[in-house]
This record gives C-alpha cells, structure tokens and sequence, in this order.
C-alpha cells in the first residue's frame, strides 16, 4: 500500500478526472463547493495527489465532504460504499501484528494509513460521514482508538447496521475479510 514517489502525466490526469467525474455525480457531498478550486489546491500539491491516488488504488473511492474554511482546506473521506477491498484483512497496528503468534495479516492499518500520508478517520468523523450517505452496510471501518483503549490491547471500528452506526471494540491483533478502514485527506 505504498504510494510511489511521483505520479505519471498519464496518472496524474486519469486521477484529476475521476475525481471530478465523481464530484459531479455526488453533489450532495460537497453542496455549494466548486470543482475547479478544489482542483487548483490539488494540482498544486504532489504530495496530497500521491495519497489521493493510493487512496483511488486501493479502492477507497476519496471524495470532498466538506470544506473547513479556517484553514481553508478541502476535506476528503473515503466514500466507497463498503470498507475499501483493498485494505482488509489487516490488524490495528504494529504493536498488535507483533503481537500475534501465528496467521499473521499481511499488515496493520496504522503503518497503511501513515505510508499513504493519510489519517483513519476519528469516530466523530466516521459518524459524519454516515450523515451523508449509507456506508459499510455489509462490512466494517477501524477507526482511529484513543491512547487509553489501546493501551489496555483493544481497538474500535464502526459499521452501520439496522439503519444505525454502532462503534464496537475488538482485540487490536484481530482481523476479518470484511473488516478495512477509512482514511480522511485535508487538501
């Protein structure tokens, strides 16, 4: 799940235009926000295009949710409409993959989330989300745990069931085939 140094032309304009492709077929997601600004803001910065592109790559299907005006940023979420396929299967974090003894994942969610250069979404933000749409109807989302659960081994993830959002825990070395995360890009 790493994201190469540079993208190609070729890359670099495929993904310019899904992206606006999907902005235009999901205005309800950013009311009242322009393409062509959040497309300047991208073209002028490599390095968010580069985690945008592994967020595209690994199925995440990155849109604009919102806009934040004091730091004027555009806010980008993942909104593929189950945990991206690929980045299931995988544990919390290092500390959890270490800790399992055997059928180890092929990795952990914090180190795939830090190599693409983009946060996992907090629950607040997750929830925020879900105000825009049903999302993991069929899968489930880890999402970013606070110190003080993790440090007593555990880790959260979220889903949507029965027309709910739920937050639940889990041991953080589990891992599941229908269970991925969500990322969150500031532009």
């Amino acid at each position: 799940m790493e994201t190469a140094n540079t993208l190609t032309v070729q890359q670099r304009t495929a993904l310019l235009d899904t992206l606006q492709a999907r902005f235009e077929r999901n205005e309800r997601l950013h009311p009242g926000i322009a393409w062509e600004n959040v497309r300047a803001k991208l073209e002028a910065d490599d390095g968010k295009l580069r985690s945008l592109f592994a967020m595209e790559k690994t199925g995440g299907q990155p849109d604009v949710v919102a806009y934040d005006h004091a730091a004027d940023a555009y806010v980008f979420y993942d909104c593929a409409p189950e945990s991206p396929a690929g980045r299931r299967n995988l544990c919390y974090d290092r500390a959890a993959w270490e800790a399992r003894k055997r059928n180890k994942p092929e990795g952990n969610v914090v180190d795939a989330a830090a190599a693409m250069g983009i946060a996992l979404l907090t629950e607040a933000q997750y929830r925020a989300l879900q105000e825009l749409g049903e999302f993991d109807v069929k899968t489930s989302s880890w999402i970013e745990t606070p110190a003080e659960v993790r440090a007593l081994g555990g880790a959260l993830f979220c889903d949507r069931r029965f027309n709910r959002v739920f937050t639940f825990h889990n041991g953080a070395e589990s891992y599941y085939a229908s269970g991925g995360f969500r990322r969150s890009l500031r532009v």
